[in-house]
């Protein structure tokens, strides 16, 4: 589970995360102390903790503009201040939490948060038995074949997974959102930002294979995804 902190005040920033650690000690956890620093990574999480009052860039702000990006997350604001809550409804937060920051009521609110972040990644997970692995299926960028593995590009912190599997055995757990673009490659439609008769750009820059034999079909398949409600990659 990917978990981010975000809070200005560097003494808070520390003891929510040492309290994360203590209750969720394999979890990847990244801290910030702003949020453009956030915004900047690029990376994606289950679970953000997010101070309210922050220099510059707000939490609300941040919150706003993450969830442009990425709308499957649960988001918890951390704030000294009750006046924001219903900024807070607005953008969908699973719970506000005051400052002082109370351990036993923190423990409480991760772990519900947890639960939360768990149901919504089962409902669209791909699931890797060899490493006990449920990845977030918004979170794959493309797969990609190496010989008796494939590879998996993801936004989020674990990067590239290699895994002993065919192509046909994973792209048996996707859904349509997924283009089999060439033999060697899977790609997900809601990242691609461009795209030629030999080749497809997605978010992250990388470019993969489009078999000129499937052109016609890969457009046809795309603009269909795009106008059924998809989002191309930004």
């Amino acid at each position: 589970m990917d978990i981010a902190v975000v809070d200005d005040e560097k003494v808070i920033r520390e003891h929510i995360c040492r309290l994360i650690k203590k209750q969720k000690p394999d979890c990847h956890l990244e801290a910030y102390a702003a949020g453009e620093e956030l915004l900047a990574s690029g990376k994606q999480f289950d679970i953000v903790f997010l101070d309210i009052r922050m220099d510059d860039m707000d939490g609300i702000e941040t919150a706003r503009r993450l969830r442009q990006k990425q709308d499957e997350f649960v988001l918890v604001f951390v704030t000294g201040n009750r006046e924001y809550v219903f900024d807070a409804l607005d953008l969908y937060a699973f719970h506000y939490l005051l400052k002082p920051v109370d351990d036993v009521k923190f423990k409480e609110v991760l772990e519900r948060a947890a639960d939360e972040a768990a149901k919504r990644q089962a409902k669209r997970g791909l699931f890797i038995k060899k490493k006990n692995l449920t990845l977030d299926i918004d979170d794959i960028l493309y797969i990609e074949s190496r010989g008796k593995k494939v590879a998996i590009h993801t936004m989020g912190l674990r990067g590239i997974i290699e895994i002993y599997a065919t192509m046909e055995e994973l792209e048996g757990q996707l859904d349509e959102e997924f283009y089999r673009c060439h033999r060697g490659y899977i790609v997900n439609m809601a990242h691609i930002t461009e795209y030629d008769n030999d080749s497809i750009t997605v978010i992250n820059g990388d470019k993969i294979y489009l078999t000129k034999k499937k052109y016609g079909h890969f457009v046809k398949t795309y603009m269909w995804y795009l106008q059924n409600g998809g989002i191309p990659g930004v």
